[in-house]
């Protein structure tokens, strides 16, 4: 299993989805406000996930492969 980093777009948990702003040796910090509905879900900002339990969902590393295929 990929490890997420900083600025990757992770899913867990029931649908939650949210933005790497910390890698742990063990989990990630996850940023919340990401979603659209975080305001209706009434939880925290942030949130810290185990590496075993989310999965990828946008990685930034796709991204910087795709500028420089562009280049």
């Amino acid at each position: 299993m990929a490890k997420a980093h900083v600025g990757d777009i992770i899913e867990f948990k029931d649908g939650l989805t949210g933005i790497v702003e910390k890698l742990n040796e063990n989990s990630v910090i996850v940023d919340l406000t990401y979603m659209e509905n975080f305001k209706d879900l009434g939880i925290e900002e942030k949130t810290v996930v185990n590496h075993k339990n989310y999965q990828i969902i946008h990685s930034v590393e796709e991204d910087t492969d795709e500028e420089e295929t562009e280049e």
